[in-house]
């Protein structure tokens, strides 16, 4: 029944590009090096195919006829990355059993046995997403030693979907949360990510390495993880889709946590269709109330046609990310009521009392995780243990010395202390009703925000500029969100943040995509050193 339905789901994806407003492949669009030399010269050709543009279905619809094998797409990006990703430092290392999954998938497809739609899929993985087979370090060198014991339970639903593991990504180190003045994409295994588009900017976030890559073209998914912001700041930066799904709909085992109560893993690609496609696999192992996905998002598709007429779509504008941002949101909204939408403007409630709990909360919540995730692993045993490896570890220091988070988490009250759980309870009460009742006050589908600021470049000794508050309400709440491109400032891509109600993640993502074909708003990284006139700080 599950293959039917996924299935149905390709099938209603691929015709219309179609139904729901995806946009089908850019035979106009310009390759990677556009504007400049090509940065993937004597990468391995796939005739017919484009892959800045190309979708899964698509992809999937080559490899049932047989014009296209998974070996050939798996060995196209493992050039990629080969020729490609010294530019930009996003991926860690592939995995050298790549091309023997591919294998296997051709092999499927021979027979017509396929898995599902990620089959023959190669797909990168944050490195903080446990592999048995791959060291997972959270760019650490604390956990540089040994890989886990078991795959984390996101990366067993991608291997039975026949999904091609090809490597793993760099990120914040612990996922930005060890100094008050971190360095987004840098890491003491990794060292620093670089924004495709201008190479001395920021690529934003924790998963700054997953959405690089994919703006780079070096694979065909990626996963990445959120606590708040770091799935979609990192897409909206390098103008790639990111979704950040409902708490709970992808399981957190074996991914090295912040807090429970906030963290998730989710699909990041280069357009809604294969970020549905990937979140299907993802979520298959839900249970209870949440439908799988795969049926969720077909039977949306078919509740859904994917036009913007008569939808209703909150803007909240957030001028403190500047005029340009606003001008790129401004004609965001135009072009949505040009496509018979309704946008109001709004401003959710409760967001400085957000703001001020928030940070709180999360450090008792990170002693209690760290400690439980670090149990499992060889290296420092506990939180206490690794700042004591910060500490006796210069080359942990070599972009930004600080460990504050870690040494206030250290003294944090516990999560049994009764105003912690007060804390956390009013913090969860509040993101909900700042959401919901927005939802409801103007009987919206979804909230629009810019997801980031133009590109910030990359400074070391003064950290990150990243006060970006778009993301706050649906990552404390545990509610969807979903960017996707919508302009550029000059040379640096804006995204689009999109949220709804919980587990409202398929019709999310059939707004998302209908949205993402009327902005029409990607074009190709054309990996510029720098900014000519120095541009936005």
């Amino acid at each position: 029944m599950v293959k039917r339905r996924i299935a149905t789901l390709i099938a209603f994806l691929v015709t219309g590009s179609l139904a729901t407003g995806v946009p089908g492949p850019r035979a106009e669009a310009a390759g990677p090096g556009a504007g400049g030399a090509s940065p993937s010269a004597g990468a391995p050709a796939l005739p017919g195919i484009d892959l800045d543009t190309v979708t899964i279905p698509e992809l999937q619809t080559r490899m049932a006829d047989g014009a296209l094998t998974s070996s050939a797409l798996t060995r196209a990006y493992l050039s990629r990355i080969k020729t490609v990703d010294p530019r930009i430092n996003a991926v860690l290392r592939t995995d050298p059993t790549a091309l023997r999954q591919a294998a296997a998938s051709d092999a499927r497809h021979r027979r017509g046995d396929t898995l599902g739609p990620l089959d023959g899929i190669p797909v990168l993985l944050k490195d903080n997403i446990d592999t048995r087979d791959m060291p997972t370090t959270a760019g650490s060198l604390a956990l540089a030693g040994s890989p886990p014991d078991t795959d984390a339970a996101l990366v067993t639903r991608l291997r039975e979907a026949g999904a091609v593991i090809l490597g793993k990504t760099n990120l914040s180190e612990w996922a930005n949360f060890r100094a008050t003045k971190p360095t987004s994409g840098w890491s003491a295994v990794g060292g620093q990510t670089h924004n495709p588009y201008v190479l001395d900017r920021n690529p934003c976030g924790s998963s700054a390495g997953s959405a690089a890559a994919l703006a780079a073209s070096l694979a065909q998914v990626a996963i990445g993880t959120e606590t708040d912001g770091s799935i979609v700041c990192p897409a909206g930066m390098t103008g790639v889709v990111g979704h950040k799904p409902s708490l709970g709909l992808v399981s957190g085992s074996g991914v090295v946590p912040i807090s429970a109560e906030q963290d998730t893993a989710g699909p990041m690609a280069r357009n809604v269709t294969d970020a549905a496609l990937a979140l299907s696999v993802l979520s298959g192992g839900a249970t209870g109330s949440r439908q799988d996905a795969a049926r969720a998002l077909a039977e949306a598709a078919e509740r859904h046609p994917g036009s913007l007429r008569g939808k209703r779509i909150g803007l909240w504008r957030l001028p403190s990310l500047g005029a340009e941002v606003d001008a790129v949101m401004s004609r965001t909204a135009a072009q949505l009521r040009k496509a018979g939408a309704q946008v109001v403007e709004v401003t959710p409630p409760y967001q400085k009392r957000l703001a001020e709990l928030e940070f709180p909360a999360l450090l008792s919540e990170f002693h209690r995780d760290i400690d439980a995730y670090l149990a499992t692993r060889k290296g420092p045993r506990n939180l206490a243990g690794l700042i004591e490896f910060n500490r006796s570890h210069p080359a942990e220091r070599t972009c930004f010395a600080g460990q504050e988070l870690f040494e206030q988490a250290l003294v944090a009250p516990p999560t049994t202390d009764p105003g912690y759980r007060a804390m956390r309870a009013e913090l969860k009460d509040l993101s909900q009703r700042s959401i919901d009742e927005t939802l409801a006050a103007h009987r919206l589908d979804a909230i629009a925000a810019p997801t980031n600021p133009p590109a910030w470049t990359t400074d070391c000794a003064r950290g990150d500029n990243d006060v970006i508050p778009s993301s706050t309400p649906a990552a404390v709440a545990g509610y969807p969100s979903l960017s996707v491109p919508a302009g550029f400032v000059g040379e640096l891509p804006v995204g689009v943040l999109l949220t709804a109600g919980n587990h409202q993640d398929a019709k999310l993502l059939a707004l998302g995509a209908a949205v993402e074909h009327r902005l029409d708003a990607w074009r190709a990284p054309r990996y510029l050193p720098t900014l000519g006139d120095g541009g936005p700080r």
